[in-house]
């Protein structure tokens, strides 16, 4: 096995990356949260911390105990996930690779703000969106925001800040975003892929109601039994109405995996350890 790429976090954007990587034939494994609070868990291999196994357009993910689990998944080409929130495998895969082939690592939990001290273990680290300073916290840096930008590498500096608002789509924006009246434990009453009225009832946090505020598919929902915080984004409303956009990764996320990959392959001391 000559190079790994680990990828802290599992939501869509670094699936997206991930589902780029799995069909250029690079080997992955994810480390994220015992709960991970993803909303579009129907395209976030996240989900394989709560189903133990996933699948997302065609690339199967497996949830593995520790890091020799972890490398037997890889070695029958799928996508591995360990929880693993300190990022404590990354020593482990180093123990157990060949000296000379370097671990990648994807920062791609979405923080939004300076990542702190940089690991020591990889060779090369790859920051995702706000947050990080390429040539200060990590080497790259992929910019996140949608627009002209979208996908590009960042060798020297930052990504944009973040926004904060939502893409607009059929004039919808914030209202898209589905968020908790109250601190406590989501209860689901719709499932993603659901088509809502408007008015009709999407989840329960402490016995308040939240109602989707317009007609729409129900693209994502934070997994039912999480502990929620008052205002936390749990979900997202699709006002396209079409059902198949909630299995789709992203064209975003797949713009961001592509940024990845051309930050890999840009290196060639990175480039002759790809697929021996």
């Amino acid at each position: 096995m000559s190079m790994i790429v680990v990828i802290r976090g599992a939501g869509d954007l670094a699936s997206g990356a991930a589902l780029r990587l799995y069909h250029c034939g690079i080997k992955v494994i994810f480390l994220e949260l015992p709960e991970p609070l993803v909303v579009r868990r129907k395209v976030a291999f996240a989900s394989a911390v709560f189903e133990k196994q996933v699948e997302v357009e065609g690339a199967p993910a497996y949830l593995a105990e520790d890091v020799e689990q972890a490398l037997a998944i890889l070695s029958k080409d799928n996508i591995a996930v360990i929880v693993d929130p300190e990022a404590d495998a990354l020593r482990g895969l180093r123990q157990r690779l060949p000296t000379d082939a370097p671990i990648v690592l994807v920062d791609g939990r979405m923080i939004k703000a300076a990542p702190g001290q940089r690991l020591d273990e990889p060779a090369f680290t790859v920051g995702l969106g706000p947050g990080f300073t390429a040539g200060y916290d990590c080497d790259a840096v992929v910019e996140t925001n949608r627009g002209h930008l979208l996908g590009r590498v960042i060798w020297q500096g930052s990504a944009q800040i973040d926004t904060g608002v939502p893409e607009r789509s059929l004039g919808f924006s914030n209202e898209r975003v589905i968020r908790s009246p109250s601190d406590g434990v989501l209860i689901a009453r719709a499932e993603i892929g659901d088509l809502l009225d408007e008015g009709q009832e999407i989840a329960e946090v402490s016995g308040l109601p939240i109602h989707a505020p317009f007609q729409g598919a129900l693209r994502g929902l934070i997994h039912p039994g999480i502990r929620v915080k008052r205002e936390m984004k749990i979900g997202d409303l699709d006002p396209r109405n079409d059902p198949r956009y909630c299995y789709l990764v992203s064209e975003k996320a797949l713009a961001v995996g592509g940024g990845v990959l051309e930050a890999i392959l840009a290196r060639p001391e990175l480039r002759k350890h790809l697929w021996d």
